[in-house]
C-alpha cells in the first residue's frame, strides 16, 4: 500500500447516472473501500430518480458523509426528518427518502453507503 494516495473524482473508477439526468454518482474504489461523490441536481428525489435503479421502497443504504454544497431534506421511513446543508456531517440509517432543496445542486461525499448505490 502506498504511503500517499491522491485520486480525483473527475477520473472516477465508475460513474452511475441517476434517472432523468438528475445527477450522478462518481465512485472511487480504494484499499479502504468505495468512496463516492454524488451530485444531486435541483429537482432530484431518491424515490423518483434512484428507486427505479435500486428496486426497493426506500433507500436501504447507510450513509456516512459530508455535504460540500447545496441543501437536502431527508425523511426516514418512521417520519423522522432533517434538513442538511453545506459543511454538515451526516450519518443516515437505511430506510429513508431524500430530495434536494432549492435551485443549487447538492454535492455529497460518502464513505459508507455508495458502493452499491444507484446500481441496477
Amino acid at each position: 500500500m502506498a504511503g500517499i494516495v491522491s485520486r480525483n473524482f473527475d477520473a472516477a473508477d465508475e460513474t452511475r447516472p441517476f434517472e432523468e439526468g438528475k445527477g450522478r454518482l462518481d465512485l472511487l474504489n480504494t484499499d479502504h473501500g468505495p468512496v463516492g461523490r454524488a451530485v444531486f441536481e435541483p429537482g432530484w428525489r431518491w424515490s423518483s430518480h434512484v428507486k427505479p435503479l435500486a428496486g426497493t421502497e426506500s433507500c436501504m443504504a447507510a450513509h456516512v458523509g459530508y455535504l460540500a454544497s447545496g441543501r437536502m431534506k431527508i425523511v426516514m421511513d418512521d417520519g423522522e426528518s432533517a434538513e442538511v446543508g453545506p459543511g454538515d456531517f451526516i450519518s443516515i440509517a437505511p430506510g429513508h427518502d431524500a430530495w434536494t432543496l432549492g435551485d443549487e445542486a447538492c454535492v455529497v461525499l460518502d464513505w459508507a453507503g455508495f458502493g452499491d448505490y444507484a446500481k441496477r
